[in-house]
């Protein structure tokens, strides 16, 4: 029987405060200052109760002193707390800052081959909600931690000075309060945390892929069968969220007994002290107070408690994303491939990790100088994986790929994805310009060099007839952009590129025949120079290929001349 978690509360506790290591002297202040706070209202309760007694007589000292103590106990527990706020939060931040680069980092390395079973708004989620929910642990967690172990001490210190039966009865009511209490409510309500935040990341997947979907949601009527898809896994949310809400007041309940138990305890010793002859008034009236205000510190545990479960669920589903090992890993021993003008696929296996059914099986493929190659084949073939395993999204299970005879595997994978570029059958355009979406190879183009690209690409005129040319905010027009002129955009990102070889995946499948033909003519004006790799399921897409390639059972099994026209 598997684990249940794959982290243990310890191992997640211990890797949270190392995280918190770039951070660690503003979190000191900070919990410097929660433990002032906290030391600063147990005075003030004391104080009080010696203020009372004074004025009765009972304890030496001026009133007027211990009324001073007093103020100044009040002026340090606001002080206290506004510097816990401000700085704990601070540092907090820069951490989620620090944090949410990491993941993307993460991200970067493991797509597109770990994170194919994924769904995008479960890592949006992860990337956003979860890192958030963390936020918790370093701004609200670790001064508790400290003072739940200080203030029982000064407490029972004060208890062993005024009458050691004291401390021997609350020494009992703080270990529940403190410590089993807390751990056990960890341990039973942590499964009820992951459950919560799990459905919450299906939730906000399921919505999103419903935003991005809608078009299609409303074009077949599906709206009525979604939104009852919404509802129920939003039910599923609540669920899992009454039960959080139900494990939280219990935990913030239950403790209030052992609170109200300490002073009863407190009184009967007293009262056993006065009925044996031996009243101790001052230590019972001084401990009263002091004991009240330390509870209400330590109490405020069961709350960190129970907003924890949470955070431990946010911070595994985290770092089970961090600590999955990449498909693809750069070479220890790198080798530069140089421009590369050959190509070949040796006896290639592979099949991928979700499905035992080989996709490829002792392909053999070669090419080599400025051919053009145009792969065909039915559908779910194995053609587009031909061109990832070129680009090394994934290595081949078996066999080699070797360009200019060096293997993939040995190559840079910087130096790979400089070399060879990209043309899907959809352009993807970002929050950003024009020039922006053009330059997203070559971040640091020059205009000019954005400009020759887009000429090249046949988008003069287009650019001419946007409100604001280059500088045009592709975020509001992206969406209203033919497919013909976003290609465009993407040819242009590949010509500003400059590769050596470019490889393209139904590159005209969304388009008609006429701007299909436009856009073969702008390849072929603007890629007569490079190394192409074409799959298509049209005829005419292949039209100019030197080759044709057709895959049959994972195999290159026929070749027959180009589609010269």
């Amino acid at each position: 029987m598997g684990k249940r978690f794959a982290y243990s509360i310890p191992a997640m506790t211990r890797r949270l405060l190392k995280i918190a290591g770039p951070v660690k002297g503003t979190l000191w202040v900070s919990t410097l200052a929660s433990v002032v706070g906290n030391l600063s209202q147990m005075g003030l309760m004391g104080f009080g109760a010696m203020l009372l007694l004074s004025c009765a007589g009972m304890v030496g000292g001026p009133p007027w002193g211990y009324a001073g103590l007093m103020g100044l106990s009040a002026l340090l527990i606001v002080l206290g707390r506004y510097i816990e706020g401000v700085v704990s939060h601070a540092g907090a931040y820069r951490l989620l800052a620090s944090m949410r680069v990491h993941l993307y980092g993460t991200i970067r390395k493991l797509a597109p081959a770990c994170l194919m079973d994924r769904e995008k708004g479960d890592l949006l989620n992860i990337a956003v909600s979860d890192i958030e929910t963390v936020e918790f642990f370093f701004a609200h967690t670790i001064g508790p931690m400290f003072t739940v172990i200080l203030l029982p001490c000064v407490t029972l210190g004060l208890a062993l000075w005024f009458q050691p039966l004291f401390a021997a009865v609350l020494l009992p009511v703080y270990l529940v309060v403190s410590v089993v209490f807390p751990l056990a409510a960890v341990k039973a309500g942590r499964g009820m945390g992951m459950r919560y935040r799990t459905r919450l990341g299906e939730m906000k997947s399921l919505v999103l892929e419903s935003v991005y979907g809608l078009r299609d949601i409303q074009i077949f009527g599906f709206g009525a069968r979604r939104l009852e898809q919404v509802q129920g896994k939003n039910r599923q949310v609540n669920q899992a969220a009454h039960g959080m809400t139900l494990h939280r007041q219990a935990v913030s309940a239950a403790p209030t007994f052992f609170v109200y138990l300490a002073r009863i305890l407190v009184i009967g010793v007293a009262s056993w002290l006065a009925a044996s002859g031996a009243p101790n008034p001052v230590g019972t009236v001084v401990l009263s107070f002091v004991a009240a205000a330390s509870f209400s510190s330590t109490q405020s545990l069961t709350m960190v408690v129970s907003s924890l479960l949470e955070t431990y669920a946010a911070a595994e589903r985290l770092f089970l994303i961090e600590d999955t090992p990449p498909e693809v890993t750069e070479p220890v021993h790198p080798v530069s491939c140089g421009p590369i003008r050959s190509i070949q696929f040796d006896h290639v296996g592979f099949s991928y990790s979700s499905s035992s059914r080989a996709i490829l099986e002792d392909f053999c493929l070669e090419l080599s100088g400025h051919e053009k190659l145009g792969i065909v084949g039915e559908s779910g073939i194995g053609k587009s994986t031909v061109l990832r395993l070129l680009l090394r999204f994934w290595n081949p299970k078996s066999g080699h790929i070797r360009v200019n005879g060096i293997p993939l595997e040995r190559v840079p994978l910087e130096e790979l994805r400089r070399r060879v570029a990209v043309l899907e059958q959809d352009t993807f355009l970002f929050n950003g310009t024009l020039g922006e979406n053009i330059a997203l190879g070559k971040p640091d183009a020059s205009r000019e060099e954005i400009a020759e690209a887009a000429r090249r690409a046949g988008l003069e005129e287009f650019i001419k007839n946007l409100p604001q040319g280059y500088d045009t905010p592709m975020g509001q027009m992206g969406a209203r952009l033919s497919g013909g002129e976003r290609q465009r955009v993407g040819i242009a990102r590949v010509m500003l590129l400059d590769p050596d070889v470019i490889v393209m995946d139904e590159p005209t499948s969304s388009l008609d025949v006429l701007h299909e033909k436009e856009l073969l003519r702008t390849l072929q004006e603007a890629c007569g120079d490079k190394l192409l790799l074409i799959v298509s399921h049209r005829p005419s897409t292949l039209t100019g290929c030197d080759r044709i390639v057709r895959l049959e059972n994972g195999r290159a099994v026929e070749e027959k001349g180009g589609m010269n026209q």
